[in-house]
């Protein structure tokens, strides 16, 4: 009996390479899980297959001691990310029945580890929620209770992870949809820095927010993924090397930035205030220096980032008009075929979205909102830039509060885009942020959330290591 429960990369590869088991038995255990939890969850919209199979090509690689740490490692990918020949929908009737006709560049990187793909994830229908809520497929629910939300928008590899689904897990984050489910899931989750891993082969939502990172168990599992699929990339022009941005040393005490001035408005839970003063305390026991840190205007954070975001999705989703991949409607004419299409292909959510994007890069609009936005978008990165001259962390809670019920807010976006308020400004900055489990409220998992200067996250990984006791 394999403890899936505790396992992670570094131990399951030494299990199989000594022998203790195969990939094919490791395999085998997840998809046994699966069976068993996904009717219920729904973390899964496909289970591949070929898993097996893919299983035992990586057992090949063992016997000819040519396995890395990745290979056998079973990962569950979201939605969104094209792996060639199998379908790809980004949780929209849009997309039903598309298959991609290449790998992304990620994929590509772990496919050469020898990694074993178990199925792909539900999301929000093209990564627009923070619930899985969104979803044409019905919404995830949390593990750790199943009539609350697993988080969004890549809530399905959150909770596939967390119900002993996979081993690991790749999801996208816009403004916060790795860091906010890994928090409601009690795991690790990384926003790495802005064009650190290639969005080839990723279906856009916001370009210049968007950002593929791991879920895992652990942040020293977290780092080993991270290490893997990083890296520049001919096919995005936005990917950076690991000498783009200059690095601060991780062998020194490391100081901690608190925004305690942005804490102290309504509608944080009690709990996880609570629980972000211990992990402080926490923290302080390990030796940080413990500094309060003024961030101006980091209260405008969430009305920039839901206009910048809205206007990138307007543009990156008017591909999808039903003439050369993904559902067609015939109408009376050309123009109708596109409002037939679009209409019955999206959900609300992802309308809402369209139209507010269309109305603020509108003639008369667009100087108004989107210029305004990007010009107090660079002023948010300056106050953090600054910040970072005397300390090297930044800490906040991931969430203003644990898992919310199912359907609690799906009738009031504006309570749902609140959900962002801590995790959209490493989206708008382009700075590496990572959400590690921090506690509990009732039975319900709190994370925590430290960012960092652009190229860092080797200080993310040395805190989280430190305070998870790694």
């Amino acid at each position: 009996m394999i403890d899936l429960k505790n396992l992670t990369i570094k131990k399951a590869h030494e299990d199989i390479k000594s022998g203790k088991y195969s990939a094919v038995d490791l395999t085998k255990a997840y998809l046994e899980e699966i069976k068993k939890k996904n009717p219920e969850i729904n973390a899964y919209l496909e289970v591949f297959k070929d898993a097996e199979e893919q299983a035992q090509a990586a057992d090949t690689r063992f016997k000819a001691g040519a396995a890395t740490l990745l290979t056998g490692i079973p990962f569950a990918i979201k939605d969104n990310i094209l792996i060639k020949g199998r379908r790809a929908g980004s949780a929209s009737k849009i997309l039903e029945n598309y298959h991609a006709t290449y790998d992304a560049t990620v994929i590509e990187k772990l496919k050469r580890e020898g990694a074993v793909f178990i199925g792909r994830t539900n999301m929000d229908e093209f990564a627009m929620g923070g619930s899985t809520e969104n979803s044409a497929y019905g919404v995830t629910k949390n593990p750790y209770d199943t009539e609350r939300v697993a988080g969004g928008s890549s809530g399905g590899s959150a909770a596939a992870l967390a119900m002993d689904g996979a081993l690991a897990a790749l999801g996208s984050d816009t403004g916060g949809s790795i860091r906010q489910p890994a928090s409601f899931c009690g795991l690790v989750g990384l926003k790495a820095t802005y064009g650190a891993v290639s969005r080839n082969g990723v279906m856009a939502m916001g370009s210049s927010l968007d950002q593929i990172g791991p879920f895992a168990k652990t942040v020293t599992d977290a780092e080993i993924i991270f290490n893997t699929i990083k890296g520049n990339d001919s096919l995005d022009s936005t990917t950076i090397s690991d000498t783009t941005y200059k690095t601060k040393k991780t062998d020194k005490k490391l100081t901690i930035g608190i925004p305690k001035a942005f804490l102290k408005g309504d509608g944080i839970n009690k709990d996880v205030l609570k629980n972000f003063e211990e992990s402080i305390e926490n923290f302080k026991k390990l030796g940080y220096e413990i500094k309060d840190v003024e961030l101006p205007n980091i209260a405008y954070s969430l009305p920039v980032y839901y206009v910048i975001m809205p206007a990138e999705v307007s543009s990156n989703l008017s591909r999808f008009d039903g003439v050369r991949f993904g559902l067609h409607k015939d109408g009376k004419d050309g123009i109708d075929d596109y409002f037939e299409t679009r209409g019955a292909g999206f959900g609300k959510e992802v309308r809402r979205r369209v139209l507010l994007g269309t109305y603020i890069l509108s003639s008369g609009y667009y100087d108004a909102y989107y210029n305004r936005a990007n010009a107090l978008r660079r002023v948010i990165t300056s106050d953090f830039e600054t910040a970072f001259k005397t300390v090297d962390i930044i800490l906040t809670p991931t969430t203003p509060a644990p898992a919310f019920k199912i359907g609690e807010k799906i009738s009031d976006p504006v309570a749902m885009y609140l959900e962002d308020i801590f995790t959209v400004t490493a989206n708008l900055t382009g700075m590496p942020a990572i959400s590690i489990p921090s506690g509990v409220s009732g039975k319900l998992p709190l994370g925590i959330q430290m960012t960092a200067l652009h190229g860092n996250e080797a200080l993310l990984f040395k805190a989280g290591k430190e305070f998870l006791k790694e």
